[in-house]
């Protein structure tokens, strides 16, 4: 069975001690690799003249990981539509299957091959009955160990990085088309490059909240992590891109716009005049665009907090009071060993700055606990950080071995039995503060952008400034109209991870 491999070196990054550049001296032997503009890379009219219909097929899109993920299946979706693919829920009948992977959490890739040994059924059945189905793997685990998965399983058709969706066209040509491949790999990292392609016209988004890429890899170099690895260097999208692509889906419906980025604040694109802009004064741009309500971002580094971007928070009311800041850890020594390039103390003072700037800002962060080396005083600063800053919420996992990264080979792994115990204590400790902080809300009125249904009969969901889902129960047949409208809510309860409350009426 023939093997495509499309592979280019790694944009370049500043290396630490003791890490490794990925994917750099691989050739590209596909025919994939003439030049040609971006535009010609996806040209779908090359696939069927503008006077034929394009038969309906089904496309089914299966999502882990990080909203960046869920951002990139969007894309695809929009990429394959031009080809007559439309989206389904279910794989059994797809004629297009693609799995949308995430590397960060354990065991990603066990869970992937047990997902795909599922599809495999499906794939064998619409065989026997004249129908044939693409299976693809894509995101961070294809890109990191796309080798494995084409060694692994045969019914797999493409391997792709999450840098490589904007030439679905091309590889599915490849596929099925005049090149004759079997299967195709696609690990090719210029992350400028899918950016260039989006639609010109956005469909109406499923809810008023709309997702903009805006920055793209990562040159931290944090000896846990796998992101500089899958997702390449930093790259930040021009200030003008964004902004007509946030000016189309307000158009489109959306009316909370949420910037993305694994390093969203150190997002540093061309700005309007040439010059080099930074996220506050992106953040302020997208505040003038008629129809914006709200605006977040997510996620960002300590490193990459800025004075624009505190001024933003104190200046700009569409700009929510809510900010999740990974801190990962509270020991200093802990910090150091993670490359995390900060401390605990420069940690409190960006929490001060913004607190000045902005008294009600509420805070999430994220935790990894037993990371090798931790001791109990290490985990101990780890839990007075979280007395002091009180975070609403955290995502907090138990240190896992990533293979590549410089952490996996560590001495002083910490016991599983110790990471069980210290992950309790501290999600119970910020749980307790989760519950006191929605608690506060109770008499209080609250703006909320309502999103969707809720899972009750005549319930909607919105969220709150502070992130907060708050639910309220209204007659049904008023539910669709409400979607998309930011309504005063009188909180009744304040729970652990939600509000409720009743809509004030005038």
């Amino acid at each position: 069975m023939t093997l495509i491999q499309i592979t280019q070196p790694a944009p370049v990054a500043t290396e630490q001690p003791g890490e490794r550049q990925n994917g750099a001296g691989l050739v590209q032997i596909s025919p994939l690799d003439s030049p040609r503009s971006n535009s010609e890379a996806l040209a779908p009219k090359k696939l069927c003249s503008s006077s034929t219909a394009i038969a309906p097929k089904k496309l089914y899109i299966k999502t882990w990981g990080c909203q960046m993920n869920v951002y990139d299946s969007k894309r695809m979706a929009d990429v394959l539509r031009p080809l007559g693919y439309s989206e389904v829920s279910e794989p059994d009948d797809a004629d297009f299957v693609i799995l949308n992977t995430c590397h960060i959490r354990e065991k990603a890739t066990e869970k992937v091959f047990s997902e795909l040994g599922r599809l495999k059924k499906h794939k064998t059945r619409r065989e026997t009955e004249g129908k044939s189905t693409i299976t693809a793997v894509a995101g961070c685990v294809a890109q990191a160990e796309g080798d494995v998965i084409t060694e692994r399983v045969n019914h797999v058709d493409l391997v792709f990085g999450p840098q490589a969706y904007h030439t679905l066209p091309e590889m599915i040509a490849q596929l099925t088309g005049a090149y004759g491949a079997n299967r195709i790999i696609n690990t090719d990292m210029p992350t400028e490059a899918k950016f260039d392609l989006l639609p010109e016209e956005e469909t109406a988004p499923s809810t008023p909240v709309a997702f903009v890429a805006v920055q793209e890899g990562c040159d931290k170099f944090c000896t846990f992590c796998v992101v500089p690895y899958t997702r390449g260097a930093e790259f930040s999208r021009p200030t003008k891109q964004i902004l007509t692509e946030i000016r189309n889906l307000v158009a489109a419906g959306a009316r909370e716009i949420q910037l993305l980025g694994q390093n969203v604040n150190g997002w540093h694109g061309i700005g309007l005049n040439g010059e080099t802009s930074n996220l506050g004064r992106l953040i302020y741009q997208i505040a003038e665009i008629d129809g914006v309500e709200r605006i977040r971002y997510t996620t960002s580094h300590p490193r990459d907090m800025h004075d624009e971007l505190y001024a933003a928070h104190r200046d700009v009311p569409q700009l929510m009071p809510f900010l999740h800041l990974p801190v990962q850890s509270g020991s200093n020594a802990i910090l150091k060993a993670m490359n995390r390039k900060h401390d605990r103390d420069e940690y409190f003072r960006i929490i001060d700055k913004l607190r000045d700037y902005r008294p009600d800002m509420a805070l999430s962060s994220d935790f990894i606990i037993g990371f090798p080396g931790e001791t109990d005083q290490d985990f101990a600063d780890t839990m007075e950080m979280i007395e002091r800053v009180k975070f609403t919420s955290a995502y907090s996992f138990k240190y896992s071995q990533r293979p590549g990264t410089p952490a996996a080979i560590l001495t002083h792994q910490i016991h599983e039995s110790i990471k069980d115990l210290r992950l309790q204590t501290l999600q119970n400790q910020v749980t307790t503060h989760q519950q006191e902080f929605n608690k506060s809300f109770e008499g209080k009125i609250v703006p909320v952008l309502f999103e969707r249904s809720g899972n009750k009969p005549g319930q909607i969901m919105g969220r709150s400034p502070h992130m907060q889902s708050t639910y309220v129960l209204i007659p049904p047949h008023q539910i669709d109209r409400m979607i998309g409208k930011t309504m005063d809510v009188c909180i009744t309860g304040g729970y652990q991870g939600s509000l409720a409350g009743d809509l004030v009426t005038t």
